[in-house]
């Protein structure tokens, strides 16, 4: 292993014709050809920091972030002042939603360099941090000493519309535009704050964008979801599905999804609490504080959310992933293990421990001496038994919303990352059958522990619903709670600017104007459409 400095082991890297042809393979995102290159030449010498670098950047491009984590803690152990390597750690930490860990290895840069050369990533941090004005700070210090960086004025502003500033992150988003008129992404961050209306000259500039040879993948699907916003809005449902449908199949290309596998899982999972709760009760953390909302995406999660964090008693904090990351570790470091057989085995002791670190890892997101706090990652809704077995005492609420309304509201949203079923009718059809299929078992397993709220009952009956919601969950009814748009609060989702209006019936009836295009969702649903509830 060499001891010479990082400055002299990257330099030389630069003069290795191996990995010249791996970084221009990875540059031309060619991965299928820089992956053998860079494995080969470190088997011949298993150091080279930068090689290992250029692995671990593959790794996470292929969704491989464990591994690609792994290669990057190897690199600075090899090399600690390799400030790239610790940036790339950084980032992958921060997009496994370990912000905290992102923040800290940062710090480590700053203490090191004792300047910080990472603003953008360091406010994306405390941004998701909720540390919203010191990330608003960051990204206003940096556009004001170079005002030209398109992706900066999407990240600014992301956070203006988390806290409400809309009419600033409009403004934001079409700086974004101005200064790359192809940038996909910044104009779907537009057409995503769903109250804002794109007009024809958006449809034009947008489809002058598409029509552009020097389109990325990424910009490409981002500018279709956008035009289809746009057309939809215009009263063009025939275009604006065809985009939507151009969008999804652009971005379903780019992903892998199996849904015989979720159904694979959804099945484990419905034997593996079946067994755990036969025994009787499985022990775990006693501790209350935590309201789990669960569903799919675009349900009405984020309203229920809204009506809550409105109470004097509940805090809103975001979509953590602390759950389905707790569960992963079952299978072991590696990850290779079997989860299901070790969560079988768990004594009553464990499951306690395992509620314990739960609390214990979310306690940072926490703000307020409210005593009970919401967990609102709708994909917890598979974990809903393992849940049950660490927090015995948590409350769990099922937003749920017609098959089709649900089905067509997640065909119309791209989503940031994860949702990989949501790019397909078929698959969302069979990703919301498994969801009905593995809440009805632990309903029979374990009745009551599961609060469900339907959409278009909301709709109808705000007031008894929400009053209904409130007992459900043991808490005393507060008027603030109905009128919830009025609280004051970060919001991360796309309904932020939804759930500060007040509730209204168009959501519950957009998928109708696409009814004739969907047979595949409807075919794919199959006995879940006949049991939902009927809008």
């Amino acid at each position: 292993m060499s001891a010479a400095p990082i400055s002299a082991r990257l330099a030389a890297a630069t003069r290795d014709p191996q990995l010249l042809r791996a970084a221009l393979a990875l540059h031309q995102n060619r991965l299928a050809e820089a992956e053998p290159l860079l494995k080969n030449h470190l088997k011949a010498d298993p150091f080279d920091v930068a090689a290992i670098r250029m692995l671990a950047e593959l790794a996470a491009r292929i969704g491989r972030t464990r591994d690609a984590e792994t290669l990057l803690r190897r690199a600075l152990e090899l090399a600690p002042d390799f400030g790239a390597a610790r940036v790339n750690l950084a980032t992958v930490l921060y997009r496994s939603n370990r912000a905290a860990e992102a923040l800290a290895e940062l710090d480590r840069l700053v203490l090191e360099s004792e300047e910080d050369d990472n603003p953008n990533l360091r406010a994306a941090v405390l941004n998701r941090l909720g540390e919203f004005e010191q990330a608003l700070a960051l990204y206003e210090d940096t556009l004001e000493r170079r005002s030209d960086q398109p992706r900066v004025w999407m990240s600014y502003g992301h956070v203006l519309k988390t806290v409400g500033r809309l009419g600033e992150a409009v403004a934001a988003y079409r700086r974004a535009t101005a200064l790359q008129p192809g940038f996909g992404e910044a104009w779907w961050s537009l057409a995503n704050l769903k109250t804002v209306r794109l007009d024809e000259a958006d449809i034009a500039a947008m489809e002058q964008a598409l029509a552009g040879k020097g389109n990325t993948p990424e910009d490409r699907f981002h500018l279709e979801f956008a035009a289809a916003k746009a057309w939809e809005d215009a009263g063009y449902p025939a275009r604006a599905f065809a985009s939507y449908s151009a969008a999804n199949a652009h971005r379903r290309a780019l992903i892998h999804y199996d849904a015989a596998e979720t159904t694979g899982r959804v099945d484990r999972m419905i034997a593996g609490f079946t067994q755990r709760f036969a025994r009787g009760p499985a022990g775990g953390c006693p501790a209350a504080d935590p309201i789990f909302i669960v569903g799919l995406p675009r349900a009405g999660s984020t309203l229920v959310e809204q009506i809550l964090a409105s109470h004097s008693q509940v805090e809103a904090i975001a979509e953590l992933p602390d759950i389905p990351e707790l569960w992963s570790k079952l299978g072991g470091a590696d990850g290779k293990g079997n989860p299901h057989e070790r969560f079988a085995g768990l004594s009553a002791d464990e499951l306690r421990a395992i509620g314990e670190e739960y609390l214990r890892r979310v306690s940072p997101q926490r703000k307020t001496d409210r005593p009970l706090f919401i967990d609102k990652l709708p994909n917890n809704w598979l974990y809903v038994g393992f849940i049950r077995a660490i927090l015995p005492n948590a409350r769990i609420v099922d937003a749920r919303r017609h098959p089709l309304s649900a089905g067509v509201a997640n065909f119309r949203q791209h989503f940031a990352r994860g949702q990989h079923f949501a790019y397909d009718l078929a698959d969302l059809g069979h990703y919301y059958r498994d969801y009905v299929r593995l809440m009805d078992a632990f309903e029979r397993v374990c009745p009551g522990a599961v609060y469900r709220v339907t959409y278009e009952r909301m709709v109808d009956d705000s007031e008894g619903e929400i009053r209904a919601l409130l007992d459900g969950l043991g808490l005393p009814f507060e008027r603030d709670c109905l009128e919830f748009h009025k609280t004051e609060r970060p919001v991360r989702t796309p309904s932020s600017e939804q759930v500060r209006s007040p509730i209204f019936r168009q959501g519950t009836e957009n998928w109708q104007a696409y009814d004739q295009w969907l047979g595949p969702l409807r075919e794919a649903l199959g006995p879940a459409l006949v049991a939902g509830d009927q809008p």
